[in-house]
């Protein structure tokens, strides 16, 4: 269930809100004039759905190389990229 909260919370009880902000993981709303304005979270909590989002766009492009006829890397040819990257920065 979304955690909501007034505008006037953020102002008069900060310190609440970013302690809620980081135990529970996930976005907090708030509203102003109850309707919705802000979206408050954790910065790790931000930089997890960065990563998602990342990934899934990544993903999505791969998908659509498929799709379109690219035949992609053999397992072989990834480890061996993997391997000379690795040596590259020793």
């Amino acid at each position: 269930m979304p955690i909501i909260k007034p505008i006037s919370d953020l102002r008069n009880k900060s310190n609440e809100i970013s302690e809620l902000a980081h135990n529970v993981n996930e976005p907090i709303f708030i509203t102003k004039n109850g309707e919705g304005s802000l979206v408050v979270m954790s910065i790790s909590h931000f930089s997890k759905l960065q990563s998602k989002m990342e990934l899934l766009s990544k993903l999505s492009i791969a998908q659509n190389q498929r799709a379109g006829g690219d035949k992609g890397r053999t397992l072989k040819q990834v480890m061996t990229n993997i391997r000379k990257s690795i040596n590259a920065k020793e």
